[in-house]
């Protein structure tokens, strides 16, 4: 009997193979990472066929590691690293160049030319996004000017243009397909009318008709054998960025629920309904999904550096071996002391807006040494959060009851307190770790009839509540407003 749920977490580092039993609950999972591929100009791409390949090893790995009969595998989800971008011959399935990673900022004349024509603000109304070389219409726009085969191919109405979900579809599936959270990053789809926006992708260079067909997440894309390894084939019926596949992994399908992810940067997302609005205070809109025919947007920030703070304090400074060294010596860090880090080593994002910012450490006094860094770093994490939520709760209207956490980072018990004490609202931390994987597995197996909505509420959480005293508080935001007010 058909009864497991196969998900596959396509991850900007590596793709990751998860398998669930019939109750929701994770039995095995297997990794394999995939060569970053930077130049001297910092161009960062990835080979396409590498993350096929590698899709297809995980699954057998993560499989076999369990004991479990591929025959019993009853469907599969797909999350996958937004805006990556791929292009390939619709005739042999090859891809023309390789992937443009979502980091690469590659294509930032595209978007300056784009700009000059004076449909920018279209775009956002459109799209709910500001044109940026970090998404896929500019770097689609860049393949065609800049790879003759791409050119060719799209003369000849021969050519694919889509993001790793639809890459993997197609090549497991022969579909050619894409959800509509992807399509919302695209920057190409009119998320007011659900459609390709002819009128952007001419702006862009792009014939609308070379991108993939919209379907909802929870749709059949196709059906797969998965290189011949399965021997009768099953239904690819749940699909999601990876961002969008967290939010319904933790169970934010109602309006109001917000989940935080912390990696290397953070995504902070808001289910805010089935009406699409437009943020007012440096956020974007997109789509969480189409899920049982109805869609649900979102209000989503992104920051740059949060775990990568994490990283800096290690690799750049040297003041740890690890992060998990970091808990313990901002507990120990003095009370007193005022230091405040703005990270932004690379400008600073959602919802500041700050290409030109620096980072700074602002506050210090004879007081402040290694543990006194370490906790204004983590601190540093928080604030930015916070600001995040702040923003949306003003374009909303909506009073956040608490946030859902997931990523590494949440591990660290001073961090999520911290977190909880400077929202003033319950943190919960989910016990599991791929919250990715696992909210494709339960669109998949919710989509195939594995599952019904019991399935929410089989994850464990530790609930971290506010302890800190309001004038405590206003007194760490105020320093860390006018340690934001220097830059």
């Amino acid at each position: 009997m058909a009864n497991y749920v196969l998900s596959v977490d396509q991850s900007t580092q590596g793709t990751k193979a998860l398998i669930f039993d019939e109750a929701g609950k994770m039995l095995t999972r297997a990794d394999l990472p995939h060569k970053q591929i930077v130049n001297d100009l910092g161009w960062v791409s990835h080979d396409a066929e590498e993350i096929c390949q590698n899709t297809l090893k995980v699954v057998r790995m993560a499989a076999e590691k369990a004991g479990i009969d591929p025959a019993h595998i009853a469907c599969m989800g797909i999350s996958n690293q937004r805006e990556t971008t791929v292009a390939w011959d619709k005739t042999t399935g090859r891809p023309v160049c390789d992937a443009i990673v979502w980091q690469c900022a590659r294509a930032a004349d595209v978007c300056a030319e784009v700009e000059k024509t004076g449909i920018g603000e279209l775009v956002r109304n459109r799209t709910g996004i500001p044109v940026s070389p970090y998404f896929p219409a500019a770097k689609m726009a860049w393949i065609l000017q800049n790879v003759p085969e791409a050119r060719t191919l799209a003369e000849k109405r021969q050519l694919c243009l889509g993001t790793v979900d639809a890459w993997l579809v197609w090549k497991l599936t022969g579909q050619y397909k894409t959800d509509y959270s992807n399509a919302s990053r695209t920057q190409l789809f009119n998320i007011r009318t659900l459609q390709w926006d002819r009128e952007i992708c001419a702006a862009f260079g792009i014939n609308a008709d070379d991108l993939p067909i919209v379907t909802d997440s929870d749709a059949v894309f196709g059906e797969t054998d998965l290189g011949g390894w399965i021997p009768k084939k099953i239904p690819i019926c749940g699909v999601l960025g990876d961002s969008h596949a967290a939010l319904f992994g933790h169970g934010c399908l109602e309006k109001g629920m917000t989940k935080a992810t912390y990696g290397t940067g953070s995504s902070i997302m808001m289910n805010i309904g089935p009406d699409f609005a437009a943020s007012k205070n440096g956020l974007v809109t997109s789509l969480a999904w189409k899920y049982k025919g109805q869609v649900s947007y979102v209000m989503e920030g992104n920051l740059n550096y949060t775990g990568a703070v994490i990283t800096w304090l290690k690799d750049s400074l040297g003041l740890i071996a690890s992060a998990n060294e970091t808990e313990a010596l901002a507990e120990a860090a003095h009370a007193a002391d005022t230091t405040c880090l703005v990270p932004a080593f690379t400008g600073l994002g959602a919802p500041y807006w700050k290409s030109d910012a620096r980072a700074i450490l602002w506050g210090m006094s004879r007081t402040t040494g290694k543990n006194e860094i370490v906790r204004a770093a983590l601190d540093s994490i928080a604030f930015q959060i916070h600001d995040v939520i702040a923003a949306m709760e003003k374009d909303t209207g909506i009073r956040l009851p608490a946030l859902r956490v997931d990523g590494g980072p949440t591990r660290n018990r001073y961090l999520m307190q911290f977190q909880s004490d400077i929202l003033s609202r319950p943190v919960s931390c989910p016990e599991a770790e791929e919250l990715s994987g696992i909210g494709a597995a339960m669109m998949a197996g919710l989509s195939c009839g594995s599952y019904d909505r019991s399935v929410f509420h089989t994850m464990g959480y530790t609930a971290f509540e506010p302890k800190m005293k309001n004038t405590e508080r206003n007194i760490k935001l105020k320093t860390w407003r006018t340690a934001i007010s220097r830059l």
